[in-house]
């Protein structure tokens, strides 16, 4: 393009030539042409000035697009630059919250620790309190504690009875604990426990007139029963008794009379031979050897239902299990042997016996002096609370 523009701007020779002719015809067609070679010849000069500004448009264009560029580069640095910065504040409040918070929790730390201390610190002083005042209480009790263990013996003894009595049910021995008990605290001589004396005479007396059970007896007597069964003879079979039988008639003097006569006669005569009874009942046969062994093991296990029930104080299961036994006796043993009588007897005066008593369900005594141990325990004890809290 540049080797186009520089044949247009400058003329060859051949067109000056026509130029020069063409002006020699016509002057003012010369000078018209000397006008336009004029201008023709000034061209060169005026274009090369715009190509210099083409150059200059270029480096503008350059310029401006490395200013766009460095003004977008700077842009986007300080964007960066206030992101960085907002970050680093946000940061920066952060780290100022957590060390507040951690001032208060370390403030908070510290008063809870101190405020333990000061708990553990008087707590500590309390119970310095406490046993200096226990100190003093063992000095100046020492001189009664004999006193205290005999009272404190007697309680033991009570709580002995108590359970001897509610448990095994065993008066004799619930009655010695309880005058050995009292025995105890007439060695005290003090007339403060008179009323606590009175409690125990009073459980005493209850005690001795309750009515004594021999126990070990009854069952004594009802194994050695257990022991006769098998001797015992069996009934033979067992037939109701007979009906009164109507008189018989008399032979009447009257010759009409004959044929009641003959038939009277006949019935006195066959009665020397056969003899007709009627009973009114069923005749219950003889037992065989099975069930004689299974007649026996059922009396006998009535009687140890009995022997259980003395230990348990079952008195209506006690009736019971000798009244049956007695009525099985009675029905498939004879009766008219001695043996079997003295069985039958022993069972009846058994069955009258009486196994139930009524215990009493707490003794008197066992409260009050438990009462009293406790009241004069808190009298001993009483200095102690009043030096713990001088305030």
């Amino acid at each position: 393009m540049t080797e186009k523009k520089t044949n247009n701007d400058h003329p060859t020779a051949g067109n000056q030539s026509d130029a020069a002719a063409a002006a020699k015809d016509n002057p003012k067609n010369a000078d018209n042409q000397s006008k336009a070679s004029g201008r023709t010849a000034q061209e060169p000069t005026k274009r090369a000035p715009a190509k210099s500004g083409s150059g200059s448009k270029t480096g503008l264009v350059a310029i401006a697009l490395v200013i766009l560029l460095g003004g977008g580069l700077y842009y986007h640095g300080h964007q960066q630059n206030l992101a960085q910065q907002a970050q680093l504040a946000a940061l920066t409040s952060q780290l100022n919250e957590m060390k507040n918070a951690l001032s208060q929790s370390e403030q908070s730390v510290k008063a809870a620790v101190q405020e333990s201390l000061d708990s553990a610190a008087t707590r500590l002083s309390q119970q310095e309190n406490d046993i200096q005042g226990l100190q003093r209480s063992m000095t100046e009790i020492q001189g009664r504690r004999p006193n205290d263990w005999l009272l404190a013996e007697a309680d033991y003894l009570t709580r002995m009875a108590g359970r001897k009595l509610s448990l095994e049910h065993d008066v004799a021995s619930a009655t010695l604990l309880l005058e050995s008990a009292d025995n105890r605290i007439a060695q005290l001589s003090d007339p403060s426990l008179t009323e606590l004396r009175k409690a125990l005479s009073n459980d005493i007396t209850m005690l001795k007139s309750i009515a004594r059970i021999d126990r070990d007896g009854l069952v004594l007597r009802l194994t050695s029963l257990q022991t006769q069964i098998d001797s015992l003879p069996l009934a033979n079979a067992i037939v109701p008794e007979s009906l009164d039988q109507p008189q018989t008639e008399s032979v009447s003097e009257s010759i009409s009379d004959w044929k009641s006569n003959l038939m009277t006669s006949l019935k006195q005569f066959g009665g020397h031979f056969v003899t007709y009874r009627k009973r009114d009942g069923n005749v219950i046969p003889l037992l065989s050897p099975e069930q004689d062994f299974y007649l026996q093991e059922n009396i006998k296990s009535k009687l140890e239902t009995a022997i259980k029930a003395v230990y348990r104080e079952q008195g209506e299961l006690y009736t019971t299990s000798l009244t049956m036994a007695k009525d099985w006796a009675s029905q498939f043993y004879k009766t008219d042997d001695a043996k079997t009588q003295s069985f039958i007897q022993a069972l009846d005066e058994l069955a009258q016996q009486k196994i139930e008593v009524n215990y009493p369900k707490i003794l008197t005594s066992q409260s009050m002096l438990l009462d009293t141990i406790n009241m004069r325990m808190r009298q001993q004890v009483a200095p102690i609370h009043s030096e713990e809290d001088p305030a």
